[in-house]
């Protein structure tokens, strides 16, 4: 069980550079930009391969949790290297870490959250199960299936179309409260709030 003085590790998942910014394999990215926003900071450099923002999540009192929010700056496939570096620099259980990141099998706008299990071939959580075991959570942000024949690749790394970006903001927002949920009230309120 964790030290309620270690602080919680957010990772949003996605790959570097202005040209995936947009991608649906980036959600996780901007769920992570939107939650900096709202502790209001700015992204940093660490030695680790990542941007990392740390700050306060939660009303003021005992529910005010310390916050890592992260970004590995590795491709996603190379994923678990710098959220490895990270738990050990910031000392972080595994049971406080929360990976964000998008999920083909969920329809595109619906949230799950869980801990543990399989990557379901998705290569960020791949490279981090094999880092440090499956343990941690997950916010499982749903992107759906290509359509027709498209292979996933394509698809993961296509801009959301015009039809998904009228939900975009709402989704993202509801999936960084989501993890503002999971870190302050646990696992289980979270789920029985936002899992759709």
């Amino acid at each position: 069980m964790s030290d309620e003085s270690s602080p919680w590790l957010v990772v949003g998942l996605g790959n570097p550079g202005g040209e995936y910014a947009g991608n649906r394999h980036n959600i996780g990215f901007m769920v992570v930009d939107l939650l900096a926003e709202r502790i209001g900071g700015k992204f940093k450099a660490h030695k680790a391969r990542a941007q990392v923002l740390e700050g306060r999540i939660g009303p003021p009192g005992p529910a005010n949790r310390r916050v890592v929010l992260a970004k590995p700056m590795s491709f996603m496939n190379l994923s678990g290297g710098p959220v490895t570096a990270l738990r050990d620099f910031y000392k972080v259980p595994v049971d406080r870490i929360i990976a964000v990141h998008d999920e083909l099998d969920i329809d595109y706008a619906t949230l799950r959250l869980k801990v543990g299990g399989g990557d379901n071939g998705h290569n960020g959580l791949k490279s981090m199960t094999k880092s440090m075991g499956a343990e941690y959570h997950r916010v499982r942000c749903g992107i759906g299936r290509p359509p027709g024949r498209m292979q996933v690749a394509d698809f993961v790394l296509k801009d959301f179309s015009s039809a998904e970006r009228k939900d975009l903001d709402w989704f993202v927002d509801r999936a960084a409260d989501a993890v503002e949920c999971l870190v302050t009230e646990g696992l289980e309120r979270a789920q029985s709030a936002y899992n759709s």
